[in-house]
């Protein structure tokens, strides 16, 4: 069994109750056979000082149920459309071949499976020790913290294949700077440190409304030359690091583009998984505006179908602007009957003008 045989994502619901009873509920649909690597909760705290004991309440929670093997770890602070509080779990069928180490550093957990045709890094969690601070600040921070682990286990910058970047109040501006374009400088400085030969990784930039600057990501070493990463483009769409600067928002002196691929194939012999980045209704670097959801959706939809042909979606995340729009948002996607976890997020995109981005994963030949 290769790579594709043995990833899994399933996404997990739990009805209303106190928080820690919540968190229990949903840990408790884990099959306890499943070797967890990534654990990404979201929900709706009240405040940033309700963040900060709700994300405890999570981290102590899985320490009991876990132990010494901690999965990495996220608390989006995403208000779900669906369900109070949802679980996404990344796991992995673990055979004699594979050898998965859990390790920490600090307050991050994150987890190295070493299989015979790579080695692969999951982690997460990754935040500002102070999460009022600016969010310029706040990701030269979260940057840093990443590079450190990066380095810990010789992982080059590089080998980042998909990365979740999640700000608070995304569209927002401080300093007269928007939030948004401040974390794309900032990558943009930490990506300037390595060569991407074979591209950026697949992304996703996505508002919350509190929690400051929160990072996961995925990484990859490949030892066989049958197992590879691609980049892929749409060619429906210019590619988001190669944006002009009139799309670009408003800054005071930098203005780096955003710098990610429209996807990242890994293939392994005849077999490959896609990651889906965030995927909005764009056209060339222009959005289509004053369509309405219907159109939004359906373009938003052929755009990650011009990336994934006919390899079938496992998994995917709907990020709505306006909560409103979750019925209708839900039957449209229905109707491609995709039979897929699908989760609904209320969380602003990176534009004003997009009332919706959809990511995910894809699996197949």
């Amino acid at each position: 069994m290769n790579y594709c045989d043995k990833i899994k994502y399933t996404i997990y619901q739990t009805e209303k109750n106190e928080f820690p009873l919540m968190v229990e509920a949903l840990l408790n649909q884990i099959a306890e056979t499943d070797t967890v690597v990534r654990l990404a909760f979201f929900g709706t705290p009240a405040d940033n000082e309700q963040y900060i004991t709700r994300h405890d309440i999570i981290k102590s929670s899985i320490r009991e149920r876990f132990g010494d093997k901690m999965p990495a770890i996220s608390y989006v602070s995403q208000p779900p459309l669906n369900a109070p509080l949802i679980l996404e779990v990344h796991s992995y069928h673990a055979g004699k071949e594979d050898t998965v180490l859990y390790k920490r550093i600090d307050e991050f957990s994150y987890v190295l499976i070493e299989k015979y045709r790579g080695t692969y890094y999951f982690a997460g969690g990754f935040q500002s020790d102070i999460i009022n601070n600016t969010i310029a600040k706040q990701s030269i921070e979260v940057f840093e913290k990443i590079n450190c682990l990066l380095e810990k286990e010789r992982f080059p910058v590089n080998s980042i294949i998909r990365q979740w970047n999640y700000i608070e109040q995304i569209t927002a501006c401080e300093e007269e700077d928007q939030n948004y374009q401040s974390f794309n400088n900032a990558r943009s400085d930490f990506y300037a440190t390595t060569a991407w030969e074979n591209g950026y990784p697949a992304a996703t930039g996505i508002g919350t409304n509190l929690g400051g600057v929160l990072i996961d990501f995925d990484a990859v070493l490949f030892t066989s030359p049958h197992s590879y990463a691609t980049s892929l483009d749409n060619k429906l769409q210019i590619a988001a690091h190669a944006y002009s600067g009139k799309v670009l928002a408003r800054a005071q002196k930098q203005k780096a583009t955003p710098k990610f691929e429209r996807a990242k194939r890994m293939t392994f012999g005849d077999k490959k998984l896609i990651y889906i980045s965030g995927t909005a209704a764009i056209r060339g670097e222009e959005s289509l505006k004053g369509v309405g959801l219907q159109r939004q959706l359906q373009i938003t939809m052929e755009n990650i179908y011009e990336l994934i042909g006919e390899t079938p979606p496992v998994m995917l995340r709907v990020y709505l602007k306006n909560k409103e729009d979750y019925e209708e948002s839900r039957q449209l996607m229905d109707a491609y009957k995709l039979d897929i976890p699908i989760s609904y997020m209320w969380a602003d995109v990176c534009r004003e003008e997009l009332l919706i981005e959809i990511e995910g994963i894809a699996i197949g030949y």
